[in-house]
């Protein structure tokens, strides 16, 4: 098996190629280049260097994506026989992701692979536009936009703008995080003497007249927003409660507001249910007030303070991810839980039996549901689902016998049991019960206001109407 080595061709003058790429091209067996679209290739042609390219297949390729998986493909195949040299255009870690795959199909085939550093367009780059590197810079492809960041914190350039079809997406693109007249700096013909650097706006960027396979663009850091702060809905907590203050306010205690708790997170719950994005962040907004207000609270007797909050919870998350923050290793999700979990048993050694844990003011069907889910972690648990169908159908069974004795009591125990049952089907079901049933209610509510707007058009009362009549109205409601 042979061995591949890359080497770059600089950033566009000829004297940018560093001597050991050089000298490894020239005495290279079998010479490859990505593209003959390079202002160096004519002085490499000149000193009797002989190279195949990969021009061709950017003709029949239908996708970037597909064009490099074809070249590498390539190289691989060739390389199976006899040592070959690979050049690219600029430094072959900066921005070619033919390397990127190379370095990929290599490991895995072990296929030895040398790649030899070189000058890349990044260093001409920040001394045409007298950017410090250490302020940080983000280079993307044009092709790969979507994993662009929303807030870009840093400096950003842009690859492989090679022709008006592709700055137009990249316009689009960059529209979603900038402004249409945000100022960009456009590139052409990088280190080359008849080079462009240039100042556009956003909008003109499809509209230039030299758009090929040289262009670059340079996008600015924005201005930095305003950090996130919670100071004034503090301090306005601060005032309410303070002498002179909201007299409701100052006469609440921790017990007083706590189904108000309650009721703001349900009402979060809603929010995101309806999918209103607006009402998220008013309610987002009522519940942090809740938790500012307790912590004002506790800080009126030295308990402990809002930042105490803030930083506990900070602490937390990063002692709970150790696979992001410390040395453990996390594949996939069910590894980081895993991390997660082992990390809270540790913490929590003052549980002393398996139920330990579950808040006794949660909602009966989350409590049964997070009961359940504990016993299963010690095993005591139905291997799949076809027994817990069982179970239910036993004790309705049982509570058809309870109703028909009368008794209160057992009816109540056995109508329990049952709903405890369907629960353990909603955790098989991987279903949150209490989530279900408050999307049950709110169908509900929904097409019962219906029946109710139908009867007050009839200008009837409900008496009026038959159970028929107002079932009728139930079903035309369901197909609303």
């Amino acid at each position: 098996m042979g061995s591949i080595t890359v080497v770059g061709l600089g950033p566009g003058e000829f004297g940018l190629i560093t001597i050991d790429s050089w000298e490894r091209m020239k005495n290279a067996k079998r010479l490859f280049f990505r593209t003959e679209k390079h202002p160096t290739v004519p002085f490499i042609k000149d000193r009797g260097i002989s190279f195949s390219s990969y021009d061709s297949f950017y003709e029949r390729a239908e996708s970037f994506d597909e064009l490099y998986e074809e070249i590498v493909r390539d190289l691989m195949k060739r390389a199976e026989g006899e040592d070959i040299v690979y050049a690219v255009p600029g430094s072959p870690m900066v921005a070619e992701k033919t390397v990127v795959l190379l370095r990929k199909y290599c490991q895995e085939k072990g296929q030895t692979l040398n790649i030899i550093p070189g000058m890349s367009f990044v260093e001409v780059l920040y001394n045409r536009l007298g950017i410090d590197p250490i302020d940080g810079m983000t280079i993307i492809d044009a092709e790969d936009f979507d994993k662009l960041p929303v807030d870009m914190p840093t400096g950003l350039v842009i690859t492989q703008v090679y022709n008006p079809a592709i700055a137009s997406d990249t316009k689009l693109s960059l529209m979603e995080v900038f402004p249409d007249d945000y100022s960009l700096c456009y590139i052409h013909k990088l280190g080359m003497p008849d080079e462009s650097i240039r100042r556009i706006k956003l909008y003109e960027l499809d509209r230039q007249a030299d758009i090929d396979y040289l262009t670059s663009l340079y996008v600015p850091p924005q201005a930095k927003k305003a950090e996130f702060d919670i100071t004034p809905l503090k301090d306005i907590v601060h005032i309410l409660r303070s002498p002179g203050g909201c007299p409701w306010d100052i006469a609440q205690t921790h017990e007083s507001i706590r189904t108000n708790l309650i009721e703001e997170t349900y009402e979060v719950i809603e929010a995101i249910d309806l999918k209103d994005y607006q009402l998220l962040c008013e309610e987002l907004g009522d519940l942090l007030l809740q938790v500012v207000f307790h912590a004002r609270m506790a800080e009126e007797t030295g308990a402990f303070s809002l930042q105490k909050v803030i930083d506990g919870a900070t602490e937390k998350l990063v002692r709970r991810h150790p696979h992001i923050f410390g040395d453990v290793q996390a594949s996939d999700a069910g590894a980081a839980i895993l991390a997660w979990e082992a990390i809270k048993k540790k913490e929590k050694r003052d549980r002393q039996l398996v139920l330990d844990g579950v808040p006794k003011g949660l909602p009966a069907l989350m409590s049964a549901q997070k009961l359940q889910h504990k016993a299963a972690k010690v095993g005591f648990d139905w291997e799949d689902c076809a027994p817990v169908w069982d179970k239910i159908q036993e004790e309705l069974a049982e509570l058809q016998v309870a109703q028909q004795e009368g008794q209160p009591e057992h009816i109540e125990e056995e109508l329990g049991d049952v709903l405890f049952s369907v629960v353990n089907l909603a955790r098989f079901l991987k279903v949150d019960a209490e989530l279900a049933l408050m999307g049950c209610n709110r169908k509900f509510k929904n097409r019962f206001h219906f029946v109710e707007k139908k009867v007050k058009v009839s200008g009837k009362d409900w008496s009026e109407f038959s159970l028929e009549e107002l079932d009728s109205f139930w079903n035309e409601a369901k197909k609303s």
